[in-house]
This record gives C-alpha cells, sequence and structure tokens, in this order.
C-alpha cells in the first residue's frame, strides 16, 4: 500500500480509539483508483468508511459462522429479482463497506463492473462481537445516511438481532429513528422493497 498522509484528530471523525485501527483519509474514487492500479489489493484487507481507509478486525471463529447462517436464512426467503451477497462492497458517496451480509436487486451478473448502489440494496447485516461500538456508530451513520431501508446488528455476545429501519439525517447526524432488539427466542421480519417476505428465527442465525 503506498504512503497516504495520516490526518488528525481520527477519534472524532470516527468514533472510535486511534490505536484500535490504522486511518488513513481518501475519497471514494481515489480509493477506487488504488484498487484498479493494484496499489491495494485484497491482502490488505481494508474498506473505506466516511472518506477514512480502514483496516479491518480479525474475526473469531463465531463470526464466519454467523454469516453464513444469515445468508442461508435469507436465501431461503429471498424472491425473484434479489439476491445474497456476502462480504462484498456496497458504493455510497463516501464510502464503500463491506457488509457481512446484504439483500441486493438484480442479478450477480449485473455487478461486473461495479459495486451496488445504496438504492440497489433492501437489506445489510452486519455481524458483531468485537465491532458492535463501530457497527452501532459508523455503519449505522453511513448506512442511514445511504438510505438502505433495513439494517441488522447479528450481536454475537448479546445473543440478540438489532433491527434499524426508518434511515435519514444527513452528515453525522444521519441514523436511522425505530430500533428494535430481538432476542434468540424472536422472529424477524424479512422486508424487501417495503414489503414483509417471511421472518426468520433469531436462533437460526445465531452460532
Amino acid at each position: 500500500m503506498t504512503d497516504l498522509q495520516l490526518e488528525q484528530p481520527v477519534e472524532a471523525a470516527l468514533d472510535m480509539p486511534q490505536h484500535d485501527l490504522h486511518l488513513y483519509r481518501m475519497s471514494v474514487d481515489q480509493y477506487h483508483a488504488m484498487i484498479e492500479a493494484g496499489i491495494l489489493t485484497e491482502a490488505d484487507n481494508v474498506e473505506l468508511l466516511e472518506g477514512w481507509l480502514i483496516h479491518k478486525m480479525t474475526k473469531k471463529p463465531t463470526h464466519p459462522v454467523a454469516n453464513e447462517l444469515v445468508a442461508d436464512a435469507l436465501r431461503g426467503l429471498v424472491p425473484a429479482g434479489w439476491f445474497v451477497r456476502m462480504q462484498d462492497p456496497i458504493t455510497t458517496q463516501d464510502s464503500e463497506p463491506e457488509p457481512d451480509v446484504a439483500v441486493v436487486k438484480g442479478k450477480v451478473r449485473d455487478y461486473i463492473k461495479r459495486h451496488p448502489l445504496p438504492e440497489e440494496v433492501a437489506l445489510v447485516v452486519e455481524v458483531a462481537d468485537a465491532t458492535v461500538k463501530q457497527d452501532r456508530t459508523i455503519k449505522q451513520r453511513i448506512y442511514a445516511r445511504a438510505g438502505i431501508p433495513v439494517y441488522w446488528i447479528v450481536n454475537l455476545e448479546a445473543r440478540k438481532l438489532e433491527v434499524y429501519t426508518q434511515p435519514g439525517g444527513s452528515g453525522a447526524t444521519a441514523r436511522y429513528a425505530h430500533r428494535v432488539e430481538l432476542d434468540e427466542t424472536a422472529r424477524v421480519e424479512v422486508i424487501i422493497a417495503g414489503a414483509v417476505i417471511g421472518t426468520i428465527p433469531v436462533r437460526e442465525m445465531l452460532p
């Protein structure tokens, strides 16, 4: 990865202690250019959040298990014209997050030359253990600001599902107006394009 100037103050920008993450400032276009040039590769294990290039945290064994459980549960419900992606980018105005699971409009081959845009995403899911704070703050702002209708956090430590709906706001004030916390005995409604297409037991998505 090329040398980029580290800007301050990073703690205020991302609500995270500086020692937790390596942070570099850049635009989405710069990020794409570095990928196209081969300067950034999958081996770098980074994502762009609110204009900051961030090293992603190491995952505990339960994390990939939960990813697969969530994706499998959603694939059993998602209607024609939509599909499930795992840990792949979504391009927003200032970010390119890689949600653990997303329900995206169209077909897989529709995104050969670009990543999905927010208006093509019905649901994003983050599986959280050590990343709960980041998922509730940075990721919530990004997804709400982009207008993605539904955001789930699979909270592994609490063994609960946090459901966020009604995105709104701009800048640092972007957030979801409605939040529901479901324990593992509950069922969650799966909403695609404003319609409930079925329900999933929360327990089925927990390792």
